[in-house]
């Protein structure tokens, strides 16, 4: 089954927090019959948006193309959150890729996140942007661990922006009993995610981009030009940028190998007045250290967004409320019969590593997702690289690109049901705290 369609209903986004509460944007025209451009992008969450922008203001004539609405997948859905760096921590990226091309790595994360601080403010995007992201942990030993690497950041990469928390200190921000202590990385930040897209998509399109939604792209034919298929015409393009991610379906088998669709889910609650500060004393995100991870904020009006539990295959659990409260009154036992007022899911990509798949998957095109779960900043960083690639400057995207990234065991066809039965042994172990 596509994913495109297999949870939601085409052209219309998920009954989310987020979509009622964003900013008005009219809808873009389908794309009907035969065009032309210098660049086809297949996409229109961040990736997509951020490379039919930055093309775009560069003069290039762009064509974006979107099979629902912009920002209908995990760009429109997601926890809102803007980390530093990249998704794994140094430690494990210098184990990974050596100290040199770690800090290389963290350096392109830290553009990544200004890139998108930038562009909120350039274009007068208003998604709530807030500064400060905390990591919880669950035990002491975790706590020590996180209190270890705050100060290596502080001391071999010149991070000042990153602070340790012991129990206490942790509680009086995070009154959560399931918490033992962790850090705040003033530096991050958490926004409205769905606005971001929906500016990103203004932007874009002020910048002389010729977006379409409810545009499926079929079918790829690689040449000189490239011709993109969707259902009621097709774009000739020199270029083609495949910004997909989970949703990429079967357009390209080298990008699907190596990148898998998850589902991960989002409650909000009912507002919740004045005892929000049960559940936060600051304006800040948190995500905790468990590998099936909770993360978690408050709205803008008072409501606590919290994201828990992942599925594996093409279909939502028909009751995506009760699935998320379960970990959400875990970490606030206080809220168990809090009312729910939304409850969604979404599709994001995953690799192996645990990093973004950035490649060349053809002479004229490129391909950029995996973001696993570090997107807001990674993937509209990953859409400049792209654009900047195919005006002659690939350096930022050759560095991301000599990222290791391997297929899935199985492959495509057996990739789920293993990954499945990990995902599943991990989860447990979060439920035991080993």
């Amino acid at each position: 089954m596509n994913l495109l369609y297999a949870n939601d209903v085409r052209g219309q986004y998920p009954d989310s927090w987020y979509a009622a509460t964003a900013n008005p944007m009219p809808k873009f025209d389908l794309l009907k019959g035969r065009t032309k451009a210098d660049v086809c992008v297949i996409g229109a969450g961040y990736t997509g948006l951020s490379a039919a922008l930055h093309l775009a203001e560069a003069g290039l004539d762009v064509v974006l193309l979107e099979a629902h609405r912009v920002g209908f997948g995990a760009s429109g859905r997601n926890g809102g959150q803007l980390g530093s760096g990249q998704r794994q921590d140094q430690e494990t990226l210098e184990k990974m890729v050596g100290r040199d091309d770690a800090r290389h790595l963290w350096r392109l994360g830290e553009e990544a996140k200004d890139l998108v601080k930038d562009l909120v403010a350039r274009h007068q995007i208003d998604c709530h942007l807030k500064p400060g992201i905390a990591w919880a942990s669950t035990n002491a030993a975790d706590a020590r661990h996180l209190h270890g690497y705050a100060e290596m950041m502080q001391r071999d990469y010149g991070y000042d922006q990153i602070r340790p928390l012991g129990a206490e200190e942790f509680s009086q921000i995070c009154p959560s009993p399931a918490y033992k202590g962790g850090l705040l990385d003033e530096g991050a930040a958490h926004l409205h995610p769905l606005n971001l897209s929906l500016g990103l998509s203004r932007a874009a399109a002020e910048a002389g981009a010729r977006i379409h939604e409810n545009t499926h792209v079929h079918a790829i034919a690689e040449g000189a030009p490239n011709i993109v298929r969707t259902d009621q015409g097709h774009v000739e393009a020199t270029h083609v940028i495949l910004a997909c991610n989970g949703y990429l379906g079967g357009l390209n088998r080298k990008v699907a190998a190596r990148v898998m669709p998850i589902n991960n889910f989002i409650a909000a609650t009912e507002p919740l007045g004045a005892d929000a500060a049960k559940v936060l004393t600051q304006d800040i995100a948190v995500a905790d250290e468990n590998f099936v991870v909770n993360y978690f904020r408050l709205s803008h009006d008072g409501r606590l967004l919290f994201g828990g539990g992942e599925s594996y295959g093409d279909r939502f659990p028909k009751d995506i409320a009760a699935k998320v409260r379960k970990p959400m009154a875990r970490i606030y036992p206080h809220l168990k019969d809090v009312r729910i007022d939304y409850a969604w899911g979404g599709t994001l990509g995953i690799t192996m590593k645990r990093l973004p798949y950035v490649a060349r998957v053809g002479k004229t095109v490129l391909s950029a997702s995996g973001y696993s779960g570090h997107g807001v900043g990674t993937a509209t960083h990953a859409g400049m690289l792209m654009a900047h690639a195919i005006q002659g400057d690939a350096e930022g995207f050759d560095t991301m690109a000599k990222i290791p990234t391997i297929p899935f065991p199985g492959g495509a066809a057996l990739r789920t049901p293993l990954m499945t039965l990990a995902m599943t042994w991990f989860a447990m172990r979060d439920r035991l705290g080993i």
